[in-house]
């Protein structure tokens, strides 16, 4: 007695999988295939075996297409809309991204993420809900307040003179003309180049092929009860200059 092969409707879906069901895009012949999830999988295959129709122009045109469908009608309005591959079914497929085979970015230092540009998101999730521990001590970063600094200063410094410094560029390259003219013109007279300290002049700059750290002098002082005022009115414009 002869079997009788299901329609794909009739299939029971399994979600550790992706199948796809009568592919027919470009010069796919009616191709039916199971892929694992969570798996690294490489199609192989000589010249025109139809690698690229499966992979790019069914799976993930649409992944895509899915995907776009979840936005509304208002964001669709500016995507436009895609048009469906030649297949009779797809189960298991989540949104998809894609990373060209011919790349012009010669950059050795790209990743995925910098490719695919959801490295600049990670940066901000993990910014917004990540927990950040010094490397150096392995104890938990912490935000303090600026009476928290004040009070930590006379701990550690009471009696002895010191410098607030605001740092304004760490470990970067250029000469900084007009960095150093928009600090002179706030007021400032003083900034630390490289650990060396320097009077801000007109037309001021660095060697802009060498590294540079430069902090901004917002003030220097005693740290005694009589400056408490004025170490706190320091640390508040060290704030927001840093």
């Amino acid at each position: 007695m002869a079997k009788v092969k299901k329609a794909p409707s009739e299939d029971i879906i399994d979600n550790n999988f992706i199948e796809v069901f009568g592919a027919r895009e470009h010069n796919l012949k009616n191709i039916d295939i199971k892929i694992p999830k969570n798996k690294l999988v490489v199609f192989t295959g000589v010249s025109g075996s139809g690698k690229s129709s499966l992979a790019f122009d069914t799976i993930y045109n649409e992944g895509q297409r899915r995907y776009m469908e979840s936005f509304s009608a208002y964001a669709r309005q500016f995507v436009g809309d895609m048009e469906r591959p030649d297949v009779d079914k797809i189960t298991g497929l989540s949104p998809v991204i894609s990373i060209e085979q011919k790349t012009t970015n010669k950059n050795p230092r790209s990743t995925v993420g910098t490719v695919t540009e959801i490295y600049d998101f990670l940066r901000l999730l993990f910014a917004r809900v990540g927990e950040a521990y010094s490397y150096n001590t392995g104890k938990k970063m912490i935000k303090f307040s600026e009476e928290e600094i004040v009070t930590n200063i006379f701990e550690k410094f009471e009696d002895k003179k010191i410098s607030v410094l605001a740092p304004l560029v760490r470990g970067r390259k250029g000469h900084y003309r007009e960095l150093f003219e928009d600090v002179r013109k706030k007021g400032y007279l003083k900034v630390r180049v490289d650990g060396e300290v320097l009077d801000l002049k007109p037309r001021m700059q660095v060697d802009r092929y060498k590294i540079h750290d430069i902090e901004v002098v917002v003030d220097r002082l005693a740290v005694t009860d009589e400056m408490r005022f004025r170490l706190s009115q320091s640390v508040q414009k060290n704030v927001a200059v840093g």
